[in-house]
C-alpha cells in the first residue's frame, strides 16, 4: 500500500510519517530530504542550476540513504546519510531552507529522483511526504493525504525547532522565510504544491501530533478495509 501525503513546510508530515512508519510497520521515505541533499551537495561543490554536465556526472557519483534508528525515549528517528555522510541536521539549517526550492524545481534533478522513489516504494507499505507525491511520483497511490495549517502556526512550528537546535532567528524572519518558500513551491513549473482532487485535507493547525495520528491512522485502516 502506498500512503503519498503532500503539504507545504511545517504541517508536521515528517513527524506524522515516523509515527506511521513506527506504529503501522510501514517504510517512510522523506522525499524532501532527497532534494535537500542534492541542494547540499551542489552547493558545496559550487555547481549552478545551469551546469547540466556536472549535474549529470554528479548523479553518476551520489548515494543518499537512510536509516531508521530509535532514540532514547524510543521514538524512532530516520538519520540522512549523503555518500556516506551522516547530513540529517546541515539539510535543515535555514541555509538549505532558503535555496532548495528552485533546485528541487529542476526538470533534470526530478526526474533523477522521482525514478528513485518509485524504486524505494515496490513491494512495500510505504509512505512518501513531499511537496509532489499525490499529484506526480505518485498520482495512483491508494490513499492521499494534504496536510495544512496556517503560515502563522507553521512559521511558530518551525522558529521553536531552530531555536531548540541552537539556529539563530527569530519569528519574523522564519514566517518571511516561509512565505517565500511557500510561494516559490506553488509555482514551479514542475512539481508544483497542489492538492490533488482526490486527496484528503487535513489541517493541523489546532491539533496536537497525536491528534494528527489518529486521523491519518484512520484514514490507513479505513482504506486497508
Amino acid at each position: 500500500m502506498i500512503v503519498a501525503m503532500d503539504g507545504p513546510a511545517g504541517t508536521g508530515k515528517g513527524t506524522i510519517c515516523k509515527l506511521v512508519a513506527e506504529r503501522l510497520d510501514f517504510t517512510y521515505i522523506d522525499t524532501g530530504a532527497m532534494y535537500r541533499c542534492i541542494t547540499l551537495k551542489m552547493l558545496d561543490n559550487d555547481i549552478k542550476l545551469e551546469d547540466t554536465d556536472k549535474i549529470i556526472d554528479m548523479f553518476q557519483n551520489t548515494i543518499i540513504s537512510f536509516k531508521n534508528e530509535k532514540n532514547d525515549e524510543g521514538k524512532l528517528v530516520q538519520r540522512v546519510f549523503l555518500d556516506g555522510v551522516d547530513v540529517s541536521e546541515e539539510i535543515r539549517t535555514p541555509r538549505i531552507n532558503e535555496t532548495c526550492s528552485p533546485y528541487s524545481a529542476l526538470p533534470l534533478i526530478r526526474e533523477k529522483l522521482v525514478d528513485l522513489q518509485r524504486k524505494l516504494a515496490v513491494g512495500n507499505n510505504v509512505i512518501m511526504e513531499g511537496r509532489d507525491i499525490t499529484t506526480v511520483v505518485f498520482p495512483n497511490a491508494e490513499l492521499k493525504i494534504y496536510l495544512d495549517a496556517t503560515p502563522e502556526e507553521r512559521a511558530n512550528r518551525r522558529y521553536k525547532e531552530l531555536i531548540s537546535k541552537g539556529i539563530e532567528t527569530t519569528y519574523e524572519e522564519t514566517l518571511e522565510s516561509l512565505n517565500k518558500r511557500d510561494y516559490n513551491d506553488m509555482h514551479k513549473e514542475v512539481g508544483a504544491l497542489k492538492i490533488a482532487e482526490d486527496a484528503v485535507v487535513v489541517d493541523t493547525t489546532n491539533l496536537g501530533i497525536e491528534e494528527v495520528y489518529e486521523v491519518i491512522k484512520n484514514l490507513i485502516i479505513d482504506k486497508m478495509r
